[in-house]
Formats: C-alpha cells, structure tokens, sequence
C-alpha cells in the first residue's frame, strides 16, 4: 500500500483529482476511518476537534490512488466557523465521492448534515458508525430503510474494532467507478436545492436553503422524521457507563468527580514521575551516562574550552542528560500516559458541560477547557485548535489565557521537580497562582478584545472503556512526536548554555540583568541563564535552577517567573501564523512583563513576611 500523510494546509490540496472526503459531524470517529483506510496513523480523540485542519493520505481502491481527505468536523455547512469554510471549500472543488460518517447514538444529527451535504451532487457512502453502543442503548436501526431514505449505501460499522471497512472499501470503489449519470447516488431528496445552482439571496428561490436561517429548521425537521421511522428505540435499562456519564455532568456528584480525578491525575504524575525519576533515571544519567561520556572525551581532548563545552558543568553530555531525560521526560510519559486515558474515556466534554457556566463569568465558553487541556500537552496543537470557535474573540481570549498561564507537559515536569523537591505546597501554590492568572487574564481580555462569545455547543461522546489497541498505539505516537518534535529545540537550548557559559556572553548578560534578577527578583545572578534558554524553550526557563542552592522563596519566585514567561519560538511561531505578528509580539511582551512583575512581588512579599517573622 502506498502510504502518504499530510496536515494539509496547502491551497493546492483543493485542485487535486481523485479526491475522496471524509465528512461528519464531530467525534463521530472520522480520525479512525482515515488512519485504516490511509494506514496512516492520526490521533483520534473521545471529544470534539480532533481535526481543525484536514488530514490527507493516500487511499487505494482497486487499480487507482484516490486522496483521501479528512475534513474538520462540523454541524453545519454554513461556513460559521473555519472548520466549516474548510468542508465547504473542498465541497465546491469537485470531489470523486464523499464517505460520510454517521454516529448510531446520535442519528438525527448526523442525518441534519448529511442533507445538507446532499446538495452539492456529490455520491455519497454513508458509514454508520458506533452501531454496537447503540445496540447497548436500546436503539435498533434499520439500515435498509435508512439506505432508501438517504438515497445511497449505509454501511455499519464499529470503527474501534476495524469492522466494516471492507465492505466500505468496496462501496465505495462501486460508487467512484459509477457512471456519470449515476453519480445522484447519496442523495434522496430532490426537495433540497444543489449548492451548484444556488444564487444567496435569490428573492425567487423558494427551496430549502442554509444561506436563509429560516430553512435550517427545514434539515432539522427532516432529520427528525427520518431518524424517527428508522431508529426503534427497545428502552433498553442504561448501563452502569450511561448513568456514570450523565451524572458527571451534573453539578452533583460531578464536581466532586472531577476534583477526585484532578487530584488522582495530579498524583499519578507527580508521584509516578518521581519514583521513576529517583529509581531509574537519576542513577542511569550520574552513575552511567555523565561518566562515560566525560571519561571518552577526557582521553580525546585536552583540558579547555571545547571540553568545558562537552562535558563541563554547563557541557552538552551533562546538562543535555540531566535536564531533559532526568528532569523531564519522566513526568512527560506519564503525563501522556493519564492524559490518552481520560481523552479515550469521553470525560473531557463532560468537564466543559459542567464548568459552562464557570467559565462564562471569565468569558467563555465551557468548550475552551478542552482546548486549555490539551494545552498541558503542548501549547501549539491547542492554539491551532481553537480554529473550532465560532468567534475570533474567544480564539484570542483562549489563546492568550493558554500563553499566560498554562505550562506544557514539559515545563510542567520541569516545575514539578523544582517545587516538589521542596513541598508539595509550594507546587499547589505555584498551581495556585497559574489558576489566578488564568482567570484574570480571561477577565482582562473579555473586556479588551471586541466581539461576542457563542453558546456552548458540544457533542457528548459516549463515556466508553478505551479501547486498549488505540491507546497503546495513541500513547507511542505521542511519545515519539515528543522526542523528536521537542527534543531538538531542547538539546539546542542546552548547547546555547554551554556555549554561552565559556564565551562569558552568560555573564555579559548577567551583569546587565543583575538590577531586575538580583535587585527585584531577589534570584542569584546564575539565574539569568533561564531567561535566556527560555526563550527557545519555556521548560529551559526552570531547568537551570534545579542546580542552584535556592532558598524556599528563590524557589518559589523563580517556578511562577518559568510559569508566566514568554512563550516558547514554537508558540510563538504559530501565534504569528493563526492570527499575526501583532498580536503574537503582543502577547509575547505581556507574558514577560507579567512574569517579572508578579515575581518581583512574591519576592517584596514574601521577604517582608519573612522579616516579620
């Protein structure tokens, strides 16, 4: 099989032949579909916007190559968002066929998109996935009906356990192959006006159309009747997993669930990470690795500044070993190891629903949580992330409240051990002061950025046992992605520290900087490499300080300084592409004003207690 992948971007994308979509409405599964139809890999997600771009691979249907085309999930084809302007453009740029993904738990919302698809005169092959949760659920469907009323095949299928896919395979080869007078096939209704002759606005046209909000009800209204003559509903006594989900998006008991799941990831991360760190990795680095690799270079290279470089206090083979894979990688994969867990489950929608209403008095909406989680991976997947809001007032409140005060898993780990090492209260308290500039910053922006926040519309995924095959291979795909994605940013970082300890630039800067790091910040001048290296990574901002003698209050100014500063080149790479250079300039010059400011008052603060006392 020939095996290609792209996160497209590319406008050419849309001028290529033998193009296939892959459409529906989010967290329907579409992610699965594409990786075993591509045999490409995509993480796929138990939550909505997994897909905010569109994913392209390559596809073989019997003699010939078709491009398969992941499309963002939507809910409409109104253009409302730029997932939506994203189907509709590829909608209007002659596609082969489009394999539409239906959710058996949830019919009619499928069915409301899938009409409105039907307008472009598109063949359409309908996968009707999740049939075996629906069968759980008291639904039976019946598919044959369901396949005369769209006008096209429905195939069932359960994605997770690649049942189907052959049967799709071939459906749609039948569909691509079809003559052009056949190519109607997908679409029943001859009621709906194709989106080819459809002039907006047309003061004659009294057919179906989205472009007026009146005749939205119209697709609602339709989809309601077909899911009602063709779903049976056998009132089935919910499971344990239905009754679970529901109540946890209650504010009873499903406050207390989530503070219990918090505080449990919180203590699987830190406690696994340590033991890890303390049992395997730090003897592994300073008895085995540090040696070796300063007893070979030592026999090759004479005393001086290129061994001081590599293997001196601040050399590549030290610091590079303790800083990243004793400092950070721990808490990394077992970050990565909760986090594809409770993605998998369906719990992360359930959070929105129930803090909604807490985040509205910040200013938005309680979908931005699931984009503020994913954050704690890596700030990049989140920003782009946010092309799912309906607004571009919530995109930049989201993204500046993620740049101020939301670490990635890699400066997380790197927080931890500087704070954890001490007490655990110093690290609630640093996670204390992320949480008050999380929503002050929401407050602020609410008020400077002009524009509205929508209501909150989010698919409620099934709360589901993950599915142990997709875990495990979600979880090496993450991991790999870390270390060769992170790593290398990183290690440049670390090379940048010892270059800049033996050319004396380290204590060029430190002179300069002495007023702000030792006057206010009440930090010793050997600090002011953290400011520098976090520049190229926001983790290189703590790292430094774990082999400094701090005392509690130097330790706790400096992880809140390494939490608010400015964001990584990688965040700040793609502030500048999702929105511009203003504003990622911008938000760049806040988060470091702000770092050292709210510093410098924990340091004043916490001196003039300590006097006191």
């Amino acid at each position: 099989m020939s095996r290609h992948c792209t996160v497209a971007e590319d406008p050419s994308v849309l001028e290529r032949e033998n193009k296939i979509l892959l459409m529906g409405c989010p967290n329907v599964g579409k992610s699965v579909f594409f990786s075993e139809l591509t045999g490409v890999y995509v993480v796929s997600s138990n939550y909505t916007g997994t897909t905010v771009s569109f994913m392209e691979g390559e596809m073989p249907l019997g003699d010939k190559t078709y491009h398969l085309i992941d499309l963002p999930g939507t809910y409409t084809m109104n253009a409302t968002s730029e997932a939506e302007a994203v189907a509709v453009r590829f909608m209007q740029s002659d596609p082969k066929a489009v394999l539409f993904v239906l959710n058996a738990t949830d019919l009619e919302g499928g069915l409301r998109l899938a009409l409105e698809v039907q307008r472009f005169n598109v063949p359409i092959v309908y996968a009707l996935n999740m049939v075996d949760v629906a069968r759980r659920q008291g639904l039976e469907i019946d598919i044959d009906l369901l396949s005369q009323k769209l006008g096209g095949p429905v195939i069932p299928t359960i994605a997770v356990k690649r049942e189907g896919f052959a049967e799709i395979r071939a459906a749609l080869q039948r569909v691509v192959t079809a003559a052009p007078a056949s190519k109607e096939e997908g679409r029943a209704d001859a009621t709906i006006l194709p989106y080819s002759t459809c002039s907006a606005g047309c003061a004659s046209c009294h057919l179906p159309c989205p472009s007026r909000p009146q005749d939205n009800d119209y697709y609602w209204e339709r989809a309601r009747q077909i899911a009602r003559e063709v779903v049976t509903d056998v009132n089935a006594k919910p499971s344990f997993l239905d009754r679970l989900g529901e109540a946890m998006m209650r504010p009873w008991p499903g406050i207390p669930i989530a503070l219990l799941v918090v505080l449990a990831s919180l203590g699987v991360v830190v406690g696994a990470g340590k033991a890890l760190r303390a049992v395997l990795l730090l003897p592994l680095v300073n008895n085995l690795l540090v040696p070796f690799f300063r007893s070979i270079f030592s026999r090759f290279i004479p005393p001086g500044v290129l061994l001081n470089i590599l293997v001196g206090e601040y050399g590549f083979f030290v610091i590079s070993f303790e800083w990243i894979l004793a400092l950070i990688v721990p808490y990394v994969l077992i970050f990565y190891v909760v986090f594809t867990f409770l993605e998998d489950t369906g719990y992360m929608p359930r959070l929105a629903v129930l803090f909604d209403n807490v985040m509205r008095k910040v200013g938005v909406q309680g979908g931005s949580l699931i984009n503020v989680m994913l954050a704690f991976g890596c700030a990049v997947p989140a920003i782009i992330g946010t092309r799912a809001a309906t607004t571009r007032k919530e995109r930049l409140m989201v993204t500046t409240m993620i740049c101020f005060a939301v670490p990635c898993i890699s400066q997380t780990g790197a927080l931890m051990s500087l704070t954890g090492s001490y007490s655990i209260w110093m690290m609630l308290a640093t996670i204390g002061v992320a949480l008050l500039i999380f929503f002050l910053v929401g407050i602020i922006t609410s008020r400077l950025y002009k524009g509205t926040i929508d209501p909150l519309i989010i698919e409620e995924p099934n709360l589901l046992a993950p599915d142990r095959q997709a875990y495990w291979v979600k979880l090496k795909v993450r991991v790999k992605e870390f270390l060769v994605e992170a790593e290398g940013p990183m290690l440049l970082a670390v090379a940048i520290a010892a270059v800049f300890k033996e050319a004396g630039i380290l204590d060029a800067i430190a002179n300069f900087l002495e007023p702000v790091m030792v006057g206010w910040l009440g930090m010793p001048r050997e600090a002011v490499l953290g400011l520098v290296l976090g520049i190229v990574r926001r983790e290189m901002a703590v790292a430094p300080l774990l082999a400094l003698n701090l005392t509690p209050l130097q330790m706790f100014t400096g992880a809140v300084v390494g939490l608010l500063y400015l964001p990584c080149l990688s965040v700040f790479g793609i502030l500048a592409k999702e929105f511009d250079t203003k504003v990622a300039v911008g938000i760049a010059a806040s988060t470091t004003v702000t770092a050292i400011l709210v510093g410098g008052l924990i340091n004043k603060v916490g001196t003039l207690i300590l006097g006191m006392i």
